[in-house]
Protein backbone atom coordinates (compact mmCIF):
# COMPACT_ATOMS: atom_id res chain seq x y z
CA UNK A 1 0.00 0.00 0.00
CA UNK A 2 1.35 3.50 -0.97
CA UNK A 3 1.73 6.36 1.59
CA UNK A 4 -1.26 8.84 0.57
CA UNK A 5 -0.20 12.50 -0.10
CA UNK A 6 -2.78 13.74 2.59
CA UNK A 7 -0.74 12.15 4.92
CA UNK A 8 2.29 13.16 3.80
CA UNK A 9 1.36 16.83 4.05
CA UNK A 10 0.12 16.06 7.69
CA UNK A 11 4.17 14.87 8.36
CA UNK A 12 4.88 18.22 6.82
CA UNK A 13 2.59 20.22 8.96
CA UNK A 14 4.31 18.60 12.10
CA UNK A 15 7.07 19.26 11.56
CA UNK A 16 6.43 22.49 9.53
CA UNK A 17 8.51 24.78 12.70
CA UNK A 18 11.68 22.84 12.13
CA UNK A 19 12.84 24.57 9.27
CA UNK A 20 12.23 24.62 5.69
CA UNK A 21 10.19 21.29 4.88
CA UNK A 22 9.33 19.62 1.45
CA UNK A 23 8.72 16.05 0.70
CA UNK A 24 9.59 13.89 -2.63
CA UNK A 25 8.08 11.28 -4.18
CA UNK A 26 10.07 7.92 -4.44
CA UNK A 27 8.66 4.46 -5.85
CA UNK A 28 5.22 5.67 -4.11
CA UNK A 29 6.27 6.33 -0.93
CA UNK A 30 8.19 9.64 0.13
CA UNK A 31 11.32 11.21 1.63
CA UNK A 32 10.87 13.92 3.78
CA UNK A 33 13.64 16.56 3.58
CA UNK A 34 14.17 19.49 6.43
CA UNK A 35 16.64 21.88 5.36
CA UNK A 36 17.25 19.92 2.25
CA UNK A 37 18.30 16.85 4.48
CA UNK A 38 16.66 13.82 4.30
CA UNK A 39 15.19 13.20 7.79
CA UNK A 40 12.23 11.18 7.44
CA UNK A 41 11.52 7.93 5.44
CA UNK A 42 7.59 7.25 4.80
CA UNK A 43 6.30 4.54 3.72
CA UNK A 44 2.87 2.99 4.04
CA UNK A 45 1.54 5.48 6.08
CA UNK A 46 4.25 5.17 8.59
CA UNK A 47 7.14 7.37 9.48
CA UNK A 48 10.45 5.99 9.87
CA UNK A 49 13.82 7.76 11.17
CA UNK A 50 17.19 5.81 10.84
CA UNK A 51 18.38 4.22 13.71
CA UNK A 52 21.16 6.08 15.00
CA UNK A 53 22.98 6.46 17.74
CA UNK A 54 22.04 10.11 18.58
CA UNK A 55 18.64 8.89 18.74
CA UNK A 56 19.23 6.08 21.08
CA UNK A 57 17.31 7.85 24.65
CA UNK A 58 14.83 9.81 22.92
CA UNK A 59 13.35 6.41 21.06
CA UNK A 60 14.28 3.81 23.49
CA UNK A 61 10.45 3.22 23.93
CA UNK A 62 9.89 3.74 20.14
CA UNK A 63 8.92 0.37 17.78
CA UNK A 64 11.07 -0.80 15.10
CA UNK A 65 10.29 -1.71 11.28
CA UNK A 66 11.92 -1.69 7.94
CA UNK A 67 10.17 0.01 5.83
CA UNK A 68 10.68 -1.81 2.89
CA UNK A 69 12.01 -5.56 1.81
CA UNK A 70 15.27 -5.35 2.11
CA UNK A 71 15.85 -1.98 4.02
CA UNK A 72 17.78 -1.79 7.60
CA UNK A 73 15.59 -1.95 10.37
CA UNK A 74 14.61 1.55 11.45
CA UNK A 75 12.80 3.53 14.49
CA UNK A 76 8.88 3.74 13.42
CA UNK A 77 8.34 7.59 14.70
CA UNK A 78 4.73 8.51 16.26
CA UNK A 79 4.02 11.37 14.28
CA UNK A 80 1.03 12.38 16.22
CA UNK A 81 3.35 13.26 19.15
CA UNK A 82 4.70 16.40 17.39
CA UNK A 83 7.31 17.18 20.68
CA UNK A 84 8.85 13.95 20.14
CA UNK A 85 8.81 14.27 16.41
CA UNK A 86 10.26 17.70 16.32
CA UNK A 87 12.62 16.55 19.08
CA UNK A 88 13.55 13.73 16.22
CA UNK A 89 14.22 16.44 13.50
CA UNK A 90 16.46 18.86 15.94
CA UNK A 91 18.89 15.75 17.04
CA UNK A 92 19.01 14.68 13.56
CA UNK A 93 19.38 18.10 11.41
CA UNK A 94 22.96 18.64 12.89
CA UNK A 95 24.20 15.20 11.93
CA UNK A 96 22.19 14.28 8.65
CA UNK A 97 24.07 15.34 5.29
CA UNK A 98 23.20 17.12 2.55
CA UNK A 99 22.69 15.02 -0.07
CA UNK A 100 25.33 15.53 -2.90
CA UNK A 101 24.00 15.59 -6.12
CA UNK A 102 24.84 12.85 -8.86
CA UNK A 103 26.11 13.54 -12.14
CA UNK A 104 24.17 12.63 -14.78
CA UNK A 105 25.59 9.65 -17.47
CA UNK A 106 26.35 10.68 -20.80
Amino acid sequence: MATSLDFVEYIAEQVADCGAVRYKKMFGEYMVYIDEKPILLVCDNTVFVKMLHCLDVLMKHSERGYPYKGAKEHYVLDIDNTELARAVVSVLLPVTPIPVPRKKRK
